[in-house]
Parts: C-alpha cells; sequence; structure tokens
C-alpha cells in the first residue's frame, strides 16, 4: 500500500507535489527511512553525520500536482533613500 504525503517544493519555482514516505513497519529502519551515523576526522573529533535511505523508501519519487506561477515584482530605480528628492 502506498504511503503518500502532499508537499510543497521549490524556491523560485513553487510546485506542490505528492511524494513517498518511509514504511513506518520496516524492520530495517523502523519506519525512520535510513540510517544516520556519526564520523570523524583524522584526530577523532566530530566531523559530520552522514545519512543512507532505506531500501523501503525513495527520497526522490514525487509526482507534481499543481505549479504556482511566479510573481514578476516590479523594479524600480535605484534611488538614494537618504534624499529629499520626492520618488515622482
Amino acid at each position: 500500500m502506498p504511503r503518500l504525503r502532499i508537499q510543497l517544493i521549490g524556491w523560485d519555482r513553487r510546485t506542490l507535489v505528492l511524494t513517498d514516505t518511509p514504511d513506518p513497519d520496516c524492520p530495517r529502519c523502523d519506519g525512520d527511512g535510513g540510517f544516520a551515523y556519526d564520523y570523524g576526522d583524522h584526530e577523532g573529533e566530530y566531523a559530520g553525520t552522514e545519512w543512507d535511505p532505506c531500501t523501503c523508501w525513495d527520497e526522490n519519487r514525487h509526482w507534481s500536482l499543481l505549479r504556482f506561477p511566479r510573481i514578476r515584482h516590479r523594479r524600480r530605480g535605484v534611488r538614494d533613500p537618504w534624499s529629499d528628492e520626492p520618488p515622482f
């Protein structure tokens, strides 16, 4: 049975998509969708966290439902904010 959810993605071109989610009953990842593990540098200090996705979930699978139109902002000429001149 598919485990789907609605999500809003994109920065410059906003899109409403239907995405896959991890299997909540997966015995390998316990529904987390993957495995996180910390690693260190050559001196043994913390250097970051890696993420390995589980096979119960494809984090790149999504279907576009609705694309939102771009809102174009009108550009105004460069104006000195300290000027006493009116903007017209």
